[in-house]
């Protein structure tokens, strides 16, 4: 039988093709036809396929399918049959016996449709390629499984036939039950068993009525008979008002007072007067704010100002003064000195004017809970009304990127507390590896009981590797009394889940040796048949095989045409289904399952892995193209409102950290705003800080300054998205700003429906014909798919983003746009095989061609710090952003702790600021509608690895001076002390006022001022002349991924990495600062004792100002000596030698003034 699907809105037609085999068995496959056809490899190798379809069996850890010759002759040749092992997932579960044993008695009930496992089928394609849908079937025809499970008494130990009646069930969640376990629980309670809600009239089969004809149900045709979203979205008037005496007459509500009365748990049975509470109040806590702005204390706000103008005052004096009195003895240090504190005096006030607005930020969690997710007028049931969120998780190499790290990731999120069926979970597996592949599948497994674990015993943090590596009392605040039980064998599950994913590596290897082995035997063979002669040799390629015996459509091992890392095909796999809308409760501890989930919702989240499509002759932009991949994809797939991105190495940390970005994104202003950033913490980071990983200074002290401004930057990670800000789109509204520093503003409002005068690039969103007065509507709909490529889909799913992002009715202005109350407590579509297929297409290498993706759409391409350009484009078109510090860490990561590692993170930001400020993107050429402050906070991000020439010369100055015997200036003036005193000063009490104010400490100032010159004088000056070789002669710049190192095994070092010193060219700078400030400290003291007319003076500023280099550069040479104890002793013993003998050559190469006689002669006196 063959069956043609298609969907309206793509090119893509689906194959169905099912053949029937001996037994009953059989296999389907899914060929998913593009309009261009590519000859694959694998179709060539068609009997290799089939006879690795017959080695495949069942084993305990997944479904098998077997494939005879018989049933490929069915099916058409044009498509190729092989099949995917999967281990077994929540929503892919092998079928027990009792299961099996009635595909028999109701195979023939043609009553229900067929349902598509989505997450039972792996779907590839690409450029000029058949797209293929490779469907994992057991060995039992899969309709005939779906018909009869579709009737099957979902409750335990039960295996009759589910009621059906008119064709719906009893309750609206859809739980199945049999007539004779409904009558029980008629009687004991009139509970729904699946969503424990009362049973709405149901009558049996006699026609006889029970007490719950009686009884009155809720308003079902307010959420049943609901329009979906998106026909509601097209129709031209919005839904109309509630309807209150309708409400009224279809519940148990009755007036009291002049208002309805509301009934406990929604309908009525309360312990109040007769039997009823009195209603919540809405109007209290659902209109208060979400979210408060809370601004720095005026006693250090003030104060912090007036330092900063002191400081600045006395600057300028100090700079006249130098101008007005060079050193003639030693113009050339002079001038050098001059310019470098020109320099630096601009740099300081680039860095310090963004912070004269600082605020802090606090939410109500209660007021987003009371506001979006508790039963009122429109939404009786209570349903969630939250907008649903797409998280992305991107990983590129599981060598350097852990496959177990990536997997705790992933089980944070799909942990996460925020509803279910309004989240989904996207891996962009940017290296198409089959180890993180099978890594997903066993991490969507062991989710079936991670999860239900972590919301019955309300487990922080929900990623099994931070939650049983802490060293706290794991006991506080827990009360269950099979929370110990449970964690033991919780704490067995995931180490045996640690060992399959530790084994992996070793698993494919020995697997993909043995098929390929068996493959070079074949050949042969089949040499020998043909009269060949046997001793030439053979190419057989090398392939990495699935567990079934199927060759992996992504990166092979051993790099062959079509499956190497820059040539492969697209991937989606669903490793679990959307969920259902309705709670689905778990059973009781068995032998299955280790914990007791009688009363947890043990949905999952949908989790889908992602390999882009590659091929050679394409730019596929490293990251940024990756997810760009993920942002078409999830639209077609899921289409959530926001997105989530997210590092590999960066997990939740506090599961509420979902809702707490909510809160600023939905309320009043929140339209404006295109993303929440979060700081980044890290994990693993020695405790002295050494090479500042934490970034205090920049999450806690810049960015929370930024806030105060038009918001903080992007830094790639820990971001919550509004889709259509990241689409490229304006916000509703915007501020110009005109004249000196922007003084004079001037609002626009871009989506009203007078004509407003556009920018060149604008891009209006027309949302429900607001644009009816003109064409402009029109004319933005044509451009679609010139910016957004051929998706119909993906197009279409624009507005509805749009809408689903709007804030409430009731919050937003005077004839602004919003979306109703209850609008978004609908259930999902469905996702079908046609919209996976339409996804495949808009992962394809070509489909960016001649639109705007990586341009204005989308990650921006053209630099390697991505995060920033993207974000300054947002604030560029007017968005805002937010800065949100909750008061548990939202997100925790690892940081590279090795100098090395850390050094060449540093330059590629650095290299990424260089290309910034040679761009268009320099904030020079920033818009309007960006403030002043935050042009000047854009401007210093491109414009700071040019200091790095001023820090150089000036770290070689003081050397300079003690070799030469001369100074900056001629003489340490009173002036010259006093104001350096001055400047001094206040920069100190500017550090103390910033520790109060942003909460970081001393030590975290100081490390980052360390730091800071340690990046100045080794990555930011290679940064600075790869940027300029890049911009002069074309030179590309390419970087390593940074390795992240997974969680050290018991007994290990945990900071191992520390002492590990790996030679880079970026350490020649900084070591030789060191060698010739210490040499010149030597020759400085020698020379002033032995001088007969000592200048103390000039040596005690020398003296001072190298040894303000060197401990700066202190962290740096410990770096470099290892760990403590490794250096041998007479490593230091010859250095101080050589330094002496250094210095004594050089007095008697360069003698003090006087003679050289009686010069070496020393006099006591």
């Amino acid at each position: 039988m063959v069956k043609m699907v298609s969907s309206p809105s793509s090119p893509v037609t689906i194959t169905v093709s099912s053949s029937g085999g001996k037994g009953g068995g059989g296999i389907r496959s899914m060929g998913l036809t593009s309009p261009i056809r590519r000859n694959s490899p694998l179709s060539s190798r068609g009997n290799g396929a089939s006879s690795g379809g017959r080695r495949a069996s069942r084993g305990e850890t997944g479904k098998y399918c077997s494939m005879s010759q018989e049933e490929t002759e069915e099916v058409s040749s044009e498509f190729v049959n092989y099949t995917v092992h999967i281990p077994p997932t929540p929503d892919h579960q092998p079928m027990n016996s009792s299961q099996s044993s009635l595909l028999d008695d109701d195979a023939k009930d043609p009553g229900k449709p067929n349902r598509s496992y989505i997450s039972g089928t792996i779907f590839t394609g690409g450029f000029n390629s058949v797209t293929r849908g490779h469907v994992i079937e057991c060995s039992t025809d899969q309709t005939e499984m779906v018909k009869s499970m579709a009737t099957v008494c979902a409750m335990n130990g039960c295996d009759g036939k589910a009621l059906k009646g008119d064709g719906r069930v009893p309750c609206d969640c859809g739980f199945k039950i049999c007539r004779d376990c409904y009558l029980d629980c008629l009687g004991n309670g009139s509970n729904c068993p699946g969503c424990k809600e009362p049973y709405r009239d149901v009558t049996d089969d006699n026609g006889d009525g029970s007490e719950a004809d009686d009884q009155a149900c809720p308003l079902p045709s307010m959420l049943d008979r609901r329009l979906s979203l998106v026909k509601s979205f097209k129709a031209p008037n919005n839904p109309p008002d509630f309807d209150h005496n309708r409400w009224l007459y279809e519940t148990k509500g009755t007036y009291g007072y002049g208002n309805a009365v509301w009934p406990k748990d929604g309908y009525g049975g309360g312990s109040g007067v007769n039997g009823f509470e009195h209603p919540p109040d809405f109007g209290e806590r659902s209109g208060r704010p979400l979210t408060r702005k809370v601004l720095v204390s005026t006693a250090i706000l003030s104060p912090y100002r007036l330092l900063m103008v002191i400081r600045l005052v006395a600057l300028g004096f100090f700079l006249t003064w130098r101008i007005r009195h060079p050193n003639h003895e030693a113009m050339w240090l002079w001038g050098m000195s001059v310019i470098c504190e020109l320099w630096f005096a601009l740099s300081w006030l680039l860095d310090q004017l963004p912070k004269l607005c600082p605020v802090n930020r606090v939410n109500d969690l209660s007021v987003l809970k009371c506001r979006f997710e508790s039963p009122n007028l429109r939404n009786p049931k209570g349903r969630s009304d939250l907008p649903g969120i797409d998280v992305f998780v991107s990983t590129a190499d599981p060598e350097k990127e852990p496959p177990l790290v990536t997997a705790n990731t992933i089980l944070s999120i799909l942990s996460v507390d925020y509803p279910v069926e309004k989240l989904a979970c996207y891996l962009s597996d940017d290296g198409g590896s089959l180890l993180t592949f099978e890594a997903l599948a066993e991490t969507a497994s062991f989710a079936r009981i991670w999860v239900p674990f972590c919301r019955k015993h309300r487990i922080e943090p929900r990623n099994p590797e931070a939650y049983f590596g802490q060293k706290r009392d794991f006991l506080k605040n827990k009360v269950r009394l099979d929370f110990v039980r449970e964690r033991r064998r919780m704490k067995r599950e995931y180490d045996e889940f640690k060992v399959r994913i530790n084994s992996l590596p070793e698993s494919i290897r020995r697997r993909s040796e043995a098929y390929n082995a068996h493959e070079e035997l074949r050949a042969k063979r089949k040499q020998m048949e043909m009269g060949s002669n046997p001793s030439e040799p053979l190419k057989v390629p090398k392939a990495t095989w699935m567990s079934d015996g199927a060759h992996w459509p992504g990166t092979w091992s051993s790099a062959e045409i079509d499956h190497s890392r820059g040539d492969h095909a697209g991937i989606i796999q669903a490793m679990l289904a959307p969920p259902n809308s309705e709670p689905v409760m778990g059973s009781e501890a068995d032998e299955e399952n280790p914990i007791d989930t009688a009363e947890v919702d043990i949905r999952l989240p949908m989790l889908v892995y992602v390999s882009r499509e590659k091929r050679p002759g394409y730019d596929h932009n490293k990251k940024a193209g990756a997810m760009n991949a993920l942002v078409r994809t999830s639209a077609i797939m899921s289409n959530g409102p926001f997105i989530l991105n997210l590092d590999c190495d960066h997990y939740i940390y506090n599961s509420l950290a979902l809702r707490e970005g909510m809160c600023f994104m939905l309320d009043r202003g929140g339209d404006r705003i295109c993303y929440v950033q979060f700081p980044q913490r890290f994990e693993g980071i020695d405790p002295n800080d050494r090479y500042a990983n934490h970034n205090t200074v920049f999450f806690d002290v810049n960015m929370r300054a930024l806030d105060g401004l038009q918001g903080p930057m992007y830094v790639g990670t820990g971001c919550i998205f509004r889709r259509i800000a990241l689409y490229g789109f304006s916000p509703p509204r915007a501020t110009e700003h005109h004249g000196w520093f922007g003084r004079r503003k001037m609002k626009l409002f871009l989506r009203a429906p007078r004509k407003v005068a556009k920018e060149k690039d604008e891009m209006v969103l027309p949302i429900n014909r607001e644009h009816d007065e003109d064409d402009d509507g029109d004319i933005e709909s044509l451009l679609l798919p010139k910016r957004f490529g051929n998706s119909v889909i993906l197009a279409a799913s624009i507005p509805v983003a749009e809408y689903q992002g709007r804030l409430l009715q009731e919050l937003q202005g005077k004839g602004s746009q919003g979306r109703p109350a209850g609008s978004l407590a609908v259930p999902r579509e469905p996702l079908d095989a046609a919209t996976v297929a339409e996804a495949i297409s808009a992962i394809s290498c070509y489909y960016e061609d001649k639109t705007e993706w990586g341009k204005r759409v989308g990650w921006i391409y053209g630099s390697v710090t991505e995060d920033v350009v993207t974000g300054y484009r947002m604030h560029n078109r007017g968005w805002r952003s937010v800065y949100c510090i909750t008061k548990r860490d939202a997100f925790r990561g690892t940081a590279p702790i090795n100098l090395t590692d850390r050094l060449h993170q540093v330059l590629r930001w650095a290299t990424g600021s260089v290309e910034i400020f040679f761009s268009r993107n320099n904030a020079m050429f920033a818009s309007r509608r960006m403030k002043f402050l935050q042009k000047v906070a854009y401007f210093n991000v491109g414009i700071y690895p040019f200091t790095s020439f001023f820090i150089l010369v000036y770290c070689f100055l003081p050397a300079m001076s003690l070799f030469s015997g001369q100074f900056i200036v001629e003489s340490l003036n009173v002036t010259f002390l006093t104001l350096l005193l001055v400047i001094t000063i206040t920069l100190c009490f500017l550090a103390i006022l910033e520790i109060r104010w942003s909460g970081i400490t001393l030590h975290d100032w100081w490390r980052n001022e360390q730091f800071w010159l340690i990046g100045g004088t080794s990555a930011h000056p290679a940064a600075v002349l790869q940027g300029l070789l890049k911009l002069i002669a074309g030179v590309d710049i390419s970087f390593t991924l940074t390795s992240k190192s997974a969680a050290p095994e018991d007994g290990d070092d945990e900071f191992a990495d520390l002492y590990v010193v790996k030679w880079s060219f970026l350490m020649v700078l900084p070591i030789t600062i060191m060698m010739v400030n210490t040499i010149a400290i030597a020759i400085g003291v020698a020379r002033t004792i032995y001088s007969p007319f000592p200048q103390w003076s000039k040596l005690l500023g020398g003296v001072f100002f190298s040894f303000w280099v060197l401990c700066h550069l202190y962290p740096f040479a410990k770096g470099l000596m290892g760990k403590r104890g490794k250096v041998p002793t007479i490593v230091f013993v010859w250095s101080g030698l050589v330094s002496i003998i250094i210095s004594l050559l050089w007095v008697y190469i360069s003698p003090p003034s006087g003679g050289r006689q009686g010069y070496m002669q020393f006099q006591f006196p």
